[in-house]
C-alpha cells in the first residue's frame, strides 16, 4: 500500500482489523487451554500474529498481520494411563498455552482497540464541528 497517502480513518481502521485478529487468536488459544492430545506433535500450540508496518507517502504508518504463527513452546507431557488418548506408554500432551498470560494478551487487545475507536469518534467530532464552523 505503500505510495498513497493513509488518512486518519485506513490508520485506525486497520489497526481496529489487525487488533481484532490478535483478539481472535487469543480467544482461540483460551478455548484450546487444557486440551489433551495423543502426540507431542498433535498437542495445540497458542497462535501469535506477526503485524507489518504499511507506511504511506507522506510519512504515516500503519498496521497489518502479516501471518500467524505457532508458538514454540512444548506441550506439557503428563502420565495418565488411563486417559483415552494415552499412548503406549500411557502418556497425554496437554495444550502449550498459558491462560494467565493470555487473558492479559486479551484485555491489552481489547483496550487497543478501545483506543482506536476514540480516535475515530474524536476525528468525527472535529470533522462534525469543522462543518458547522463552515456554516
Amino acid at each position: 500500500m505503500a505510495n498513497q497517502a493513509l488518512s486518519l480513518f485506513d490508520i485506525s481502521g486497520r489497526a481496529m482489523a489487525a487488533q481484532l485478529v490478535r483478539l481472535n487468536t487469543t480467544a482461540s488459544n483460551l478455548a484450546n487451554a487444557g486440551t489433551i492430545s495423543g502426540t507431542e506433535a498433535g498437542a495445540f500450540r497458542s497462535l501469535k500474529p506477526v503485524f507489518r508496518t504499511i507506511m504511506g507517502d507522506d510519512a504515516t504508518a500503519t498496521v497489518a498481520i502479516d501471518k500467524i504463527v505457532s508458538s514454540p513452546a512444548a506441550p506439557t507431557k503428563r502420565h495418565d494411563p488411563s486417559h483415552p488418548l494415552a499412548d503406549k506408554n500411557g502418556d497425554v500432551w496437554e495444550a502449550a498455552v498459558d491462560s494467565a498470560a493470555e487473558m492479559v494478551e486479551m484485555l491489552e487487545t481489547s483496550r487497543q482497540y478501545q483506543s482506536n475507536v476514540q480516535v475515530l469518534q474524536t476525528a468525527k467530532g472535529l470533522m462534525l464541528e469543522t462543518l458547522r464552523l463552515g456554516q
